[in-house]
C-alpha cells in the first residue's frame, strides 16, 4: 500500500524555468493570482481535492508513472468527490508519450442500452430526454478507461493503485467546503431516487463541510476491481449488479450492453493560436468547440482591446455562440455521424464566421429550455512525471450525481449522459441503440515556448468557454498558469444544444464579479442579458513542462477545494 505519511518536497525555482509559470510580482498589481504557482523536478498532480493530489504524488515518488498517478488519483476522486464524479461515469485522456513525444487520446465513453430506443423514451415537454431518469443511462466507461490506460503507460500495479481509494472509502475522509456546498444541493434533487439516500444521505443527510465520509460498499467495489480486473465491472458481478438493479428500477440494460462495451484510442485534432498549438480530442466530445472559438477570436486584437474592454467580452461571447451553433449541428458520434472537422478548423472558415459578429448588438440565439443542460459537475485532473509523460484526464457523472439512481451494493450511482442525445430523427445526434451520444467532458492540451501544458475546465458547456479563456490569458496577455485560471471569466447559457432544442432570445451571459463595471455596463448597452450565474465558471487545473529544462509547473484555481501539488 501507498503509504500516506511520506514528506511532499515542494521545489521553488527561477522566473524562467518554465514559460507558463513565471513568478508573479504582486507588487506589479496583477489582481489574478490567489496563490503562487507550485514547481517541481520529479513529479507534480493537481486535483479538485487535496488529498487526491497527495495521492497522485505518492505513487509519483514510488515510481510510478503519470498515469499510474491518474489513476490513483482519479479512484480517490471517486470516493471523495462523488457529486461530480465515479465509477458510473466516462472518462476522456490525452497523454503525452515521452517515448515519442506525441499525443495520444482515450475515449472512454459509453452507449446507449442495446434495448432502447427513441420510440420507447417519454420526452419531456420541451422534446428533450429527462435527465434523472432510466432513459438518460448509458455504460459507464470510467473503469475500462482506467485499466486501458494501465495497460499502455502503466507501471505500478493496478491494487497498488487503487489501495488509497479503497482505504478512504473504509475509513472515510472529511468532506470540504465546495464539495459539501455541491452535496447539499443534490440532496434537494435526488434525495427520493432508488438508492441515492442509503448511499450519500449518510444519518438522512448530506454530510456537511468537515464531517466524515465513508462508503464501504464503494470500497468494496473497488476491490472487486483490484482483484479481478476489468472483467470484474464489465463481464462479472458489478456488472450484474447494474443490470439487476436496472431491472428493477424500469431501466433497458442488459449484460450485453457492458460485454460490447470498448474504449478507443484515438488521435487529438488541433489549432494553432498565435503560434501556440492547442490540442483537443474529437468528437463526439465538444473540444472542437474551443479550437472554433480561438480560431475565431484570432482575427481579434484581443490584447489591444484590453480585459477591461466592452469589445473584449462582447467578441468573446460572439465567438462562444458561433462555434456553439456549429457544435449543435454537426457534433456526434463519428461511428454514425461524420463531423466536418478539417472545415471547421479552416482558418479561412474562421474569417468568414468572425464577418458575422456585430460589435455594436449581441446577436440571438438559439438556447437550451431547460437550463440544467449548462450545469454539468466534473472533475478535472492533470499529472506528470519525471520521465516526460504528462496527462490531461477529465472524469464525469454529468449532472452531479448523474442521473441520481444508485446501486446501493456497489456505493455509485450512474451517469445520465444519454439526456445529451437529440430525438429528432434526422438529427446527427439522434438517440440509436449502442451510440454514443454527445459528450461535454474534453481534456486540453497546450505547446508553446517549449512547454507543454496540460490543462482542464470542468463544467459542462462552461468548459469550451473556459478553455477558450485559458489560452487568450496565457497567450495574449502573458499570464502565468496559476493567474491564467484565477483571473474572472464569463458564461454564456442558451446557444444551439446537441438535443436540438432551441429558443430565440439571446440566451444569458454571466460576468464574475472581477469584470470591470464599465464592461458590464457596454454589454448590457449591446443587448447583452445579464444575469447571476454563481458557480458556474468552471474549476481549472493545469499542470506544465518545460522541455529544455524538466522542470515542472502546476495550477489550481481558487473555484474549488483543489490543490497542485508536487515533489
Amino acid at each position: 500500500m501507498i503509504s500516506f505519511r511520506r514528506a511532499v518536497v515542494l521545489l521553488a525555482a527561477a522566473a524562467a524555468a518554465a514559460p507558463y509559470a513565471r513568478a508573479v510580482d504582486r507588487t506589479e498589481g496583477q489582481p489574478f493570482a490567489t496563490r503562487s504557482v507550485v514547481y517541481a523536478r520529479h513529479g507534480i498532480a493537481a486535483s479538485a481535492q487535496p488529498l487526491a493530489s497527495r495521492i497522485g504524488v505518492a505513487v509519483l515518488e514510488r515510481g510510478g508513472t503519470a498515469v499510474d498517478a491518474a489513476i490513483a488519483v482519479n479512484a480517490a476522486l471517486a470516493v471523495l468527490e462523488p457529486v461530480s464524479c465515479g465509477l458510473g461515469g466516462d472518462l476522456f485522456a490525452i497523454v503525452r508519450d515521452p517515448k515519442t513525444g506525441e499525443l495520444v487520446g482515450l475515449d472512454a465513453s459509453g452507449r446507449s442500452p442495446l434495448a432502447l430506443t427513441p420510440d420507447k423514451i417519454r420526452a419531456n415537454p420541451d422534446g428533450t430526454i429527462p435527465l434523472y431518469s432510466p432513459y438518460s443511462w448509458t455504460v459507464p466507461g470510467a473503469a475500462d478507461g482506467w485499466f486501458e490506460l494501465h495497460r499502455r503507460f502503466g507501471r505500478l500495479p493496478m491494487k497498488e493503485l487503487l489501495a488509497p481509494a479503497i482505504r478512504l472509502a473504509e475509513e472515510g475522509a472529511p468532506v470540504p467546503q465546495v464539495i459539501a456546498g455541491a452535496w447539499a444541493r443534490s440532496e434537494r434533487v435526488f434525495r427520493d431516487k432508488p438508492g441515492f439516500a442509503e448511499v450519500f444521505l449518510p444519518g438522512g443527510r448530506a454530510p456537511r463541510e468537515g464531517e466524515v465520509f465513508r462508503n464501504p460498499a464503494l470500497a468494496r467495489t473497488l476491490r472487486l476491481l483490484a482483484e479481478k480486473g476489468r472483467d470484474a465491472y464489465y463481464d462479472g458481478p458489478i456488472a450484474a449488479a447494474i443490470v439487476a438493479y436496472s431491472r428493477k428500477v424500469g431501466g433497458f440494460f442488459s449484460p450485453e450492453d457492458f460485454r460490447r462495451h470498448h474504449s478507443d484510442w484515438t488521435t487529438p485534432i488541433k489549432t494553432t493560436y498565435r503560434g501556440a498549438e492547442v490540442y483537443e480530442l474529437p468528437p463526439s466530445g465538444q473540444g472542437l468547440a474551443t479550437l472554433e472559438m480561438l480560431n475565431i477570436l484570432e482575427t481579434f486584437d484581443l490584447r489591444g482591446m484590453g480585459r477591461a474592454s466592452t469589445d473584449f467580452w462582447h467578441v468573446f461571447v460572439e465567438a462562444k455562440k458561433l462555434a456553439f451553433a456549429d457544435r449543435a449541428r454537426y457534433y456526434a458520434d463519428p461511428a454514425f455521424a461524420a463531423t466536418p472537422i478539417a472545415t471547421l478548423l479552416d482558418k479561412e472558415y474562421a474569417k468568414r464566421r468572425a464577418a458575422l459578429i456585430d460589435m455594436k448588438r449581441a446577436a440571438l440565439v438559439e438556447p437550451p429550455p431547460d437550463a440544467a443542460l449548462g450545469h454539468g459537475d466534473t472533475t478535472y485532473l492533470a499529472t506528470a512525471d519525471a520521465e516526460g509523460m504528462v496527462v490531461s484526464l477529465i472524469q464525469s457523472n454529468y449532472t452531479g450525481f448523474g442521473s441520481g439512481y444508485v446501486v446501493p451494493e456497489l456505493g455509485f450511482g450512474l451517469q445520465d449522459r444519454g439526456g445529451q442525445f437529440a430525438l429528432a430523427a434526422k438529427h446527427p445526434n439522434v438517440q440509436a441503440p449502442g451510440k454514443r451520444p454527445f459528450h461535454t467532458i474534453i481534456p486540453g492540451f497546450l505547446a508553446r515556448g517549449g512547454a507543454v501544458c496540460a490543462f482542464g475546465v470542468m463544467g459542462g458547456a462552461t468548459q469550451p468557454q473556459g478553455q477558450a479563456q485559458i489560452v487568450v490569458n496565457l497567450v495574449d496577455f502573458g499570464m502565468n498558469i496559476q493567474e491564467a485560471g484565477d483571473a474572472p471569466r464569463f458564461v454564456h447559457e442558451g446557444s444551439s444544444e446537441p438535443t436540438g432544442t432551441s429558443m430565440k432570445d439571446g440566451g444569458n451571459l454571466g460576468l464574475e464579479s472581477g469584470v470591470d463595471e464599465s464592461a458590464r455596463r457596454g454589454l448590457a448597452a449591446r443587448g447583452h442579458r445579464i444575469v447571476p450565474m454563481p458557480g458556474n465558471f468552471g474549476g481549472y487545473q493545469a499542470v506544465c513542462r518545460d522541455l529544455a529544462t524538466g522542470v515542472l509547473s502546476g495550477a489550481s484555481e481558487s473555484r474549488k477545494d483543489g490543490a497542485a501539488i508536487g515533489f
